[in-house]
């Protein structure tokens, strides 16, 4: 049951939490990103880094990850394909993507990128928070508490 992150745009406050739980309940984390990335050291952390390019890491873990994982991600495209193979995917606000919520947010991300290119201007993500933070936190202890059930 590994936990694949979409590294590239995850905030480093979340990825303290995602090292923190791997270490404490001995669970693979890889996290993929264009560029090097420093982790602490762990047998159960690991990164691999892919070619620079539009949506490459979202590409690698579209092909790595199987039913059953965990895709941390706030790239609505890669949750959805996330889903579709029976992962489960959580945006780092603490939101999980459920085979019910994906379509819809991936709608709605579709109409947004469709009027900035009309040149309205929609704004970028909202600061991440403390409960944004704590929802995050309570979410991957869910899983991982469920994953143990299994």
């Amino acid at each position: 049951m590994p936990i694949w992150v979409d590294a590239d745009a995850c905030p480093n406050v979340i990825k303290e939490i995602l090292f923190r739980a791997a270490d404490r309940r001995q669970v693979m984390l890889t996290l993929v990103a264009n560029a090097p990335l420093r982790v602490p050291p762990s047998r159960y952390i690991r990164t691999l880094q892919v070619p620079g390019g539009f949506d490459e890491a979202d590409r690698r873990i579209a092909e790595l990850a199987q039913a059953g994982d965990l895709v941390v991600t706030a790239d609505v495209p890669l949750a959805a394909d996330a889903v579709a193979k029976g992962a489960q995917a959580l945006s780092p606000r603490g939101e999980l993507y459920t085979r019910e919520n994906v379509k819809e947010r991936l709608a709605m991300r579709n109409l947004m990128d469709e009027l900035r290119k009309t040149g309205v201007a929609t704004g970028g993500p909202r600061v991440l928070s403390l409960s944004d933070r704590q929802a995050f936190a309570n979410q991957l202890d869910r899983f991982l508490n469920a994953s143990v059930e299994r």
